[in-house]
Formats: structure tokens, C-alpha cells, sequence
């Protein structure tokens, strides 16, 4: 059942689809979600009714635009791309080359010149080795690259008349960006992924006093507060000391961007003050790369990294070399960097593998594992675990967990919501219970209203835009003579057509702008079934039907039509086909947007049944 409204709609259209389009919309309308944010896999689409014929769609982060392009009217709309990582860029292409997206797409520097890099790496996983067909080429990852805009930090970029956005320093990765767009009068700040808290090669997010409608944040560790970056360091070192003394090996799973450099310098700097001799190595192929783009893209690291560089580019190691996988069978102790970070497969699962029957060795995981994964496992305390082929790997090797993470923590997201002061949060990229937690503090903290939803969930936040439209005068004479005079500081409610004009806003009556873009007029009627229990012929029940509806509505017209049906104004009523329950009768009512009103009245009147007096 339709929520009940009233909705003046008439739509004027060239093309069949473009109608079955707004009658989708409208139908989203009726059933009460009206779309301002809606929230795909964690991240976020907006729809914003602005200054464009129908609507402007400002998607953020590629992977989560999965919304049907049939299903909206896209006249005008642009992309920001946070960071490289694949859970927020991996469907970039999928975007641009396969659904059609062909606006620009904004994103910093270094991540357009790492974005490509990963992208290919994905896909010759998904294609090459696990045999996807249905996935794009190398060619539309080249093609896709070519809408890329690339931005600086706080440079507002003019995308039209009406959006702007603004990228902020984020940390977590380089390249890393929050994004500030503002539409019209509103305005929203989508962070990413983010880190508060400097490291050993990035700097810390931070955001000026931008006070948008809403902030949009990650969640991932919604309800932890991280000791000191000091004393973790401390302990990891003496960790991977302890290990190679012993004559052990010790694994560190990581993803190729991010950690791994952080790991890498640390583990640099400490090997050449205490001069140890044991061989550190990482991943040939995608950590290589991502070396040479720190180095290039020096000026977003920290400012140490940045002061010293002339002397020497921290991210030229002297200590570390790139691994070949024979070197995993060697003796003697030994450090490895391998990917992926979660030990869910590639080279850090085939060296776990290896190293996993013996105690000397150790494993350090330093961020965040999915359940499911091996990481998650192991750090769950499993020491057996059932691989491929259902063999069984029994765990001896020590396991450590030691929080490298770069998303910020719980005082992290609080810092950032000081600092921008927003009207509204929305929490993604986070756990359920965790983020409940963190909801109920960031409203008792900031006494602002702060939102969870789920996926594929809308969420419904009321601005106070200043639009200003311009009111035919007939329009205007037409709502004066249909009662009194409104009470000038009470808000007047006004049916009619919204024209979007040369940048301006006029409303004028229906027919008015029918008349002006010589359009066709087209009428939407709605349709709902109400059940009732009743053992009359189907012909007998219709008669009790208008009998009812006679005695309670005597103001209204009502008609007995040839075919049995039971006309109330515009609203028709008929029975649906025979039902295999014969005291079992749906009722089908049908109504214009004018009666709508009526329409709900009447589906509440037959839910309650006819009258047993009724004949």
C-alpha cells in the first residue's frame, strides 16, 4: 500500500522511456524513500534534485555507483575517486566502459598514476587466472584513466554552475583524499578511508570548518582507541628481534600500498642501527611499483620524509630486497613482506603455508582480516585449519596481531567530526554493533543526528535549502479563488509545474507548461488489491460493494458500470481473478493522482470489511 500524500504529477515526455523512468522514480516517491543518500556496499550515491531538468547524480567512489542508469534521469554528473585501493576504484572501469558513465571522474595525483596500476593487477587475476569473462580489458582500463581530472589539495574545482568540490589531505594511503562537494546550498564531506594520526611516511587528515549537511565517514574501528604508535612499534621490533635470534623466520602479511611501506621503513631504520645481517625481503611486482611512486610523489608524505629527502629517499632500501619464492625454502632466518594483507591467498598464503609446522617461526598481521579469511582465523586462535583439497595445516608458527592500520580509530572520527563541524553524520565502512556504539557517543557528544544504514538503504535528511522560484500569476490567481487568503507567516503549499529555464525556476500551472514546451500530457493512475472474506459470488459482492460505499459516501458520485465494476469519482473498483478459496475475494482499486486522497480512504474502508447487513 502507497503511503498516503497527495502528488500532483504530470509529465511531460518525448519518449516512452523516459516516461517508464519517472514513473520508477515516482513510484520510489510513493512508497515514502524519497533519495538524498543512498548507500551501496558501504559507500554512497547522491541524488540531488537541483538546478538541472530532472536530477543530478553525484556518485563517490566508482566501485559503489551500481545503480541502474534506467533507473534515474541523468542529465549532469561527475565522480570523485577517494584513494587507489580496489574497494573503493575496482569498478571504475566497469563504470565508465561497460554501463556508460562518461562525465569526468576527479581524484588526486598519485592515485590516477596508482589507480591504473592496480586496476590491471585486478584484472589479470580475475580474467588470466581465475578465467572471468564477463570483466574488463586492459583497453577500457586506458580509456576509463582518460576521464580522470586530476586535482590538488584544497583546489576548488568549478564542475558547473552549481557543484563544486574540494579535496582534503586524508592520510591512509597516498593520494589519499576526503572530498568536499557542494550543490547549490548544500553541501556534503565524503571522507574515504582516513588516519588521524601521523606515521613513519604520511602525514594526518585534516579538514577546515566546512560545516556541510552531512559528513559521511568510515567506521572501521568504531569502537577502538589505539595505544601508543611508540610503544606498538617498540613491541613489534622486539618481536621480529626476538624471532631472528632464535634463528626463526617471520612473515608480515600486507597489502602492496600503505603498510608495507610504513613496516619497510621501520624495519630499515632499525636493521641499520643494530646492524643485523638477516634478509629482509617483500614482493616482487606490485610493492616495486609502489616504491617508485612514493618516491616520485614525495611532497605527500610527512614532513620528515620531505626534510631529509635531498640527503636520502627513505624509500630507497638498503636492507630490503625483492623476494623470489625458492627464497622461502632457504634456512636460517629471515623477514618477508608478502601480499595480500588478510592471508586469503596469492604469495603470503603459500608462504604461511610453508612456515605454518614450525614454532620458531612467527606471523604478524598488522591490520584488519575479514572473517572468513585465514588472517581471521589464526587470530581467532584456530590451529587447524581445513585448505584446498581438504587437507588439514596444523599452525605451530607463533601468531601476533599488531594494529599498523591507517583508517582512523574511534577518537580519530571523533577529531574529524570537531573539525568540520557537520550538521549531520552517516557512518559506513564499519560493523553493525560497533557502529551502534559509536553512533549513541557521536549524538550525546555533538547533539547532532548521526546515522547507520544499511546496505542498498535510503537514508532521508532534511536541509533547509534557498531556492528561489518564480510563481506564474495565474497560477497564483487560480490558488487565491479556491479559499482564503494564506496566513503570510504560515508556509503555503502550491500544485503545480516546476520549469528549469536558462539557470531560472518558475511554477506555473500544468496546463500552462503544456502548453509552452508544446508537450502531450500523460496520466499515472495507481492501483493497489485490498482481501476480503466474503462468500458471494463475485457479482453479489460487487453489489454489496456499491451498497456500502452508497450509504457512507452521499457527497460523492457513484455509478454501477455494465461490466460490474463500481466507479467513486475516478476511483475504480473491481475483483481480481477468481480465487481458489471461494469466501476469499481481492479487491482491485484504481485511482488518479487527483483522487489520491479518496483512493487511501477507500482501501482503509475495504479493509474492514463489508457490513454483514449489507445486501
Amino acid at each position: 500500500m502507497y503511503n498516503k500524500a497527495n502528488y500532483n504529477v504530470k509529465i511531460a515526455s518525448h519518449a516512452k522511456e523516459n516516461l517508464e523512468s519517472f514513473y520508477r522514480y515516482i513510484q520510489n516517491l510513493k512508497g515514502g524513500t524519497h533519495q538524498c543518500a543512498k548507500l551501496v556496499d558501504n559507500s554512497a550515491i547522491f541524488t540531488e534534485m537541483m538546478s538541472r531538468q530532472w536530477m543530478k547524480v553525484q556518485a563517490i567512489d566508482g566501485l559503489h555507483f551500481n545503480l541502474p542508469l534506467q533507473d534515474v534521469w541523468i542529465t549532469d554528473e561527475s565522480t570523485s575517486e577517494s584513494h587507489f585501493h580496489l574497494d573503493h576504484c575496482g569498478a571504475l572501469p566497469y563504470m565508465t566502459e561497460m554501463v556508460g558513465y562518461d562525465g569526468p571522474i576527479y581524484m588526486t595525483h598519485p592515485t590516477k598514476a596508482i589507480c591504473p596500476i592496480l586496476l590491471e593487477d585486478y584484472r589479470k587475476i580475475t580474467v588470466d587466472k581465475k578465467g572471468e569473462t564477463n570483466f574488463f580489458t586492459s583497453q577500457m582500463i586506458k580509456d576509463c584513466m582518460k576521464k580522470v581530472v586530476a586535482v590538488n589539495l584544497h583546489q576548488t574545482v568549478q564542475v558547473d554552475d552549481e557543484l563544486e568540490i574540494k579535496a582534503y589531505y586524508a592520510g591512509h594511503v597516498l593520494g589519499a583524499a576526503m572530498f568536499f562537494i557542494k550543490a547549490g546550498s548544500e553541501s556534503v564531506v565524503y571522507t574515504g578511508d582516513y588516519n588521524m594520526t601521523p606515521d613513519r611516511h604520511l602525514g594526518a587528515a585534516w579538514i577546515d570548518k566546512c560545516r556541510p549537511d552531512i559528513l559521511i565517514t568510515e567506521s572501521t574501528y568504531a569502537t577502538t582507541i589505539r595505544d601508543s604508535k611508540r610503544c606498538r612499534e617498540r613491541d613489534f621490533l622486539k618481536k621480529v628481534h626476538e624471532t631472528i635470534e632464535n634463528g626463526g623466520k617471520v612473515l608480515i602479511p600486507v597489502f602492496a600500498l600503505g603498510r608495507a611501506q610504513e613496516l619497510c621503513i621501520l624495519l630499515e631504520t632499525f636493521w641499520e642501527r643494530m646492524n643485523l645481517k638477516a634478509p629482509i625481503y617483500f614482493s616482487m611486482g606490485l610493492t616495486e611499483k609502489a616504491n617508485h611512486y612514493y618516491k616520485l610523489f614525495i611532497t605527500w608524505t610527512n614532513q620528515k620524509i620531505r626534510k631529509t629527502f635531498v640527503q636520502r629517499n627513505m624509500f630507497e632500501f638498503k636492507h630490503i630486497k625483492a623476494f623470489d619464492r625458492s627464497y622461502a625454502d632457504n634456512p636460517g632466518p629471515m623477514v618477508v613482506f608478502a601480499t595480500p594483507g588478510m592471508l586469503h591467498a596469492g604469495q603470503s598464503l603459500q608462504i604461511f603455508k610453508k612456515w605454518a609446522g614450525n614454532e620458531k617461526n612467527m606471523v604478524i598481521v598488522p591490520g584488519y582480516c575479514v572473517q572468513g579469511t585465514v588472517g581471521h582465523k589464526i587470530l581467532n586462535g584456530t590451529r587447524k585449519l581445513e585448505m584446498e583439497g581438504r587437507q588439514t595445516l596444523e599452525v605451530k608458527m607463533q601468531v601476533e596481531y599488531m594494529s599498523f592500520s591507517a583508517h582512523a580509530d574511534a577518537k580519530g572520527i571523533m577529531e574529524l567530526i570537531r573539525q568540520a563541524e557537520p550538521r549531520n553524520v552517516l557512518l559506513v565502512h564499519g560493523e553493525a554493533k560497533k557502529m551502534a556504539f559509536l553512533k549513541q557517543k557521536i549524538e550525546q557528544e555533538f547533539s547532532i543526528s548521526c546515522h547507520m544504514p544499511a546496505n542498498g538503504e535510503t537514508v532521508t535528511l532534511v536541509t533547509n535549502p534557498n531556492i528561489p522560484v518564480d510563481i506564474s500569476l495565474g497560477l497564483l490567481k487560480r490558488e487565491v479563488s479556491l479559499g482564503p487568503l494564506p496566513d503570510p507567516k504560515k508556509p503555503k503549499v502550491m500544485h503545480g509545474t516546476l520549469i528549469i529555464k536558462e539557470g531560472s525556476l518558475r511554477l506555473v500551472s500544468p496546463e500552462q507548461a503544456l502548453k509552452e514546451l508544446g508537450l502531450t500530457e500523460h496520466h499515472l493512475r495507481f492501483t493497489c488489491s485490498v482481501t476480503i472474506q466474503d462468500s458471494h459470488k463475485d457479482q453479489e459482492t460487487l453489489n454489496r460493494i456499491y451498497s456500502h460505499l452508497k450509504s457512507i459516501l452521499k457527497d460523492y458520485s457513484i455509478q454501477h458500470l455494465p461490466d460490474g465494476s463500481v466507479m467513486v469519482e475516478s476511483i475504480l473498483i473491481k475483483i481480481s481473478a477468481p480465487s481458489e478459496d471461494q469466501g476469499t475475494k481481492v479487491i482491485l482499486v484504481s485511482w488518479s493522482y487527483q483522487d489520491e486522497e479518496l483512493g487511501s480512504y477507500l482501501t482503509t474502508l475495504l479493509r474492514k470489511g463489508l457490513p454483514q447487513s449489507t445486501t
